[in-house]
């Protein structure tokens, strides 16, 4: 069963059942997808590539085991963050995720360290979620268009935008308490 159908399925057995839950969730994600910059097919291109990305890591036990990554992909533009504990494992992940179908660019920001504790883990939710509030603040820019991902106090900065906007993300992401350093992963627009 390819992914596709997986996801139809499960959306129709949501919807069978009634689920208030899962309709609240299917018309917020419908606005978020009516501004995105990227076409519907891109969108769904992106999921399936961070799905295959993700599977392929799976099955290596030592990628399982002794790694902490997270694979984002931004219309084919993909971002791999986390953790491997020597060259050769991260090494391995970069294969893992080069024989994914659709990877236009791949933006290699593995570091070679120990997984990151739960209470880094922990402060880089919380500054995902303050650098997306102080983007969704501001006016002069279209926060939808913007992926907000963090990493042991480094932000990434990925999107669709013009480089105005992009100029004033890394602002405000820059100038935000505990953010040790803003890395663009723009595609520009105009």
């Amino acid at each position: 069963m390819s992914v596709k159908s997986i996801i139809v399925t499960i959306t129709f057995a949501a919807l069978l059942q009634g689920c208030v839950a899962a309709a609240v969730v299917g018309v917020v994600g419908g606005a978020s997808v009516a501004a995105d910059n990227r076409s519907l097919g891109n969108q769904i291109d992106d999921q399936k590539i961070e799905l295959d990305a993700h599977a392929n890591l799976a099955k290596s036990e030592a990628l399982n085991d002794n790694t902490n990554l997270h694979v984002i992909s931004v219309n084919g533009s993909v971002l791999v963050v986390g953790q491997a504990p020597n060259s050769y494992l991260r090494d391995q992940a970069i294969k893992a995720i080069n024989l994914v179908h659709g990877i236009t660019q791949l933006h290699n920001q593995i570091r070679v360290s120990n997984t990151t504790s739960f209470t880094t883990k922990t402060n880089d939710v919380w500054l995902t979620s303050k650098v997306k509030t102080a983007l969704f603040g501001t006016e002069e820019l279209d926060a939808t268009n913007i992926k907000v991902v963090t990493e042991n106090g480094e932000v990434f900065l990925m999107g669709l935008v013009s480089k105005a906007q992009a100029a004033i993300a890394v602002d405000i992401a820059r100038n935000m308490s505990g953010v040790n350093r803003v890395f663009k992963i723009f595609e520009y627009i105009e």
